[in-house]
């Protein structure tokens, strides 16, 4: 079954990174120039306030080693599909988010290895795994960056085409990212179980601070509320398809759930039993 995970976990970041740069046109990345308020509050929700509050998480639960590395992946990683699409149903700013997660989905390129080299280091010491820079900054481009860019132009050359693939793929990109947590979720169940416990409220309390604080940071910095609260989406939902295939390169031949995937397969079970249904109520009343 870990097979069918590892072989299936790249295959469904691609295609959700290849769907969303199927929804964009190069003119919608001039909102960062339109915008640049909206924008940069986002950015410094995405590359400060994330791995601040991540940190943060990792010492008041008191995780370390492959726990708390774990954790900073997941904090390192931009929004996900799953944020555009919460976006629209609240009919909150929809434009705004599509960017936010494009764009942070490209510089995640450079962030991730950052971050992961940050986090080895300070949280496992001298057991620290050797983490190639430039192998993850390649891999995070080929799964991110790469098909962003490759959506974006196959749309700018068939757009006609790609209006009527694109909707199609889209679905399919959403039950491949599920059908890969499930299935790593299933894979490993005892797994899951023993350490539910013991990471289920961090992680909680992790998602709940990055979308409160998101929202309240973004507010005080003079974004609107629609904006704030699409700000506080794309801060409180990591992409959790992207965290587990990260954390699978820390192995070195090793199975693709390892001790630093842990954290990202709960995060998807805590993340759609409590985060979702908030947004989603929040929809409902908007």
């Amino acid at each position: 079954m870990d097979v069918f995970v590892s072989a299936l976990l790249p295959m469904a970041v691609v295609v959700i990174m290849f769907s969303l740069g199927l929804g964009l046109i190069p003119s919608d990345f001039r909102r960062i120039a339109e915008r640049p308020r909206a924008f940069l509050i986002g950015a410094l929700n995405q590359i400060v306030l994330l791995p601040v509050i991540g940190y943060a998480i990792t010492r008041v639960f008191g995780f370390t080693g492959e726990t708390a590395v774990g954790i900073m992946i997941l904090a390192a990683c931009p929004g996900g599909a799953a944020s555009n699409i919460i976006t629209k149903l609240a009919n909150w700013d929809v434009a705004l988010s599509v960017t936010l997660t494009a764009t942070f989905s490209l510089s995640c390129v450079v962030t991730i290895p950052v971050v992961l080299d940050f986090a080895v280091t300070h949280f496992m010491g001298s057991t620290a795994p050797e983490v190639d820079i430039a192998s993850t900054a390649i891999t995070a481009f080929l799964l991110t960056a790469l098909p962003i860019v490759l959506g974006v132009g196959l749309r700018a050359a068939a757009p006609t085409a790609t209006a009527v693939i694109g909707p199609m793929l889209a679905k399919v990109a959403v039950a491949l990212f599920v059908g890969v947590i499930a299935g790593a979720i299933i894979s490993n169940w005892q797994v899951v179980a023993d350490n539910l416990t013991r990471l289920g409220l961090g992680l909680f309390a992790l998602v709940t601070a990055l979308s409160v604080i998101g929202f309240a940071v973004s507010r005080v910095l003079g974004a609107s509320d629609r904006e704030a609260k699409t700000i506080s989406v794309e801060t409180g939902v990591q992409n959790g398809a992207l965290a587990l295939a990260i954390a699978g390169l820390l192995v070195a031949n090793g199975p693709t759930f390892n001790a630093y995937a842990i954290p990202a397969a709960l995060y998807s079970v805590v993340w759609l039993g409590t985060a979702l249904p908030m947004f989603l109520l929040l929809a409902r009343h908007r």
